[in-house]
């Protein structure tokens, strides 16, 4: 892999591009790499450069960032982290109203007035989030909670964040649509399969309950339901983890 300087700990910094990809292609080949990183060594890279604008060596990136629709994102929780380590942060307060389903995070920097952002069941409702498939409707509450606090910690630590958003809120976005490709792109495809797209929602929905009695009975892993339907498409990470969670026996 060439000469890596050794930073902190056991974190290596690759000193060209090169070693860079080398880097990102040996971690995504791992068992240490999360599913949405396996064999994937150009979203792999993306989230490391990502993560070392943000102080983070390699590994804590690709367990932190998480690049949907080709867009690096950041868990919640390590949203929450980056701002806590500014120099500006000043604090944070968060709560729930269970009577109103909404989310609230105020945010404040030293010195400065307290921001405060909403999000409620209605919000959701609006658009188009609650009651969805996956993580809404497993855990409708902490997503509730992560779009308050993304709001409410982008609108006031933009500088720390350097522009990302929430996983949670990335893998809500409309998947972009890719561009036509030039007439050579297109002749080079001539008798290869035709660039992916990602699996639609509602027919994630209409075939969750089938996929859902073969794990439970045992007939088949999420690990086998998730490759046999990512041959049809592009899984988004909501989708992924809502097969996992059927294995790991978390509440649908």
């Amino acid at each position: 892999m060439g000469n890596l300087t050794k930073t902190t700990g056991f974190a290596l910094a690759p000193q060209n591009l090169e070693q860079a990809m080398q880097l990102a292609t040996m971690i995504c080949n791992s068992q240490l790499a999360p599913n949405n990183y396996k064999g994937k060594p150009e979203d792999t890279l993306v989230a490391m450069m990502m993560g070392h604008e943000l102080g983070l060596n390699p590994l804590q990136s690709i367990q932190n960032i998480a690049v949907i629709n080709g867009r690096p994102s950041i868990y919640g929780d390590a949203l929450l982290a980056l701002v806590q380590n500014s120099p500006a942060f000043g604090g944070i307060q968060e709560s729930f109203d269970e009577d109103t389903m909404t989310a609230t995070c105020t945010v404040w920097r030293k010195g400065g007035e307290k921001h405060t952002q909403h999000y409620s069941k209605d919000d959701a409702d609006t658009a188009g989030l609650w009651g969805k498939q996956g993580p809404w409707k497993q855990h409708p509450k902490r997503m509730l909670a992560m779009r308050a606090r993304g709001f409410a910690v982008r609108n006031q630590f933009a500088d720390a964040l350097a522009g990302l958003v929430t996983r949670e809120e990335a893998e809500d976005m409309e998947k972009e649509i890719n561009p036509t490709p030039a007439p050579q792109a297109q002749s080079k495809r001539i008798g290869q399969k035709q660039s992916r797209t990602q699996y639609s929602e509602s027919d994630f929905n209409e075939n969750f309950p089938k996929w859902k009695a073969a794990v439970e009975s045992g007939k088949k892993t999420s690990e086998q339901i998730i490759s046999m339907v990512s041959t049809k498409g592009d899984l988004t990470q909501g989708m992924i983890e809502a097969i996992e969670s059927i294995e790991a026996g978390e509440p649908a």
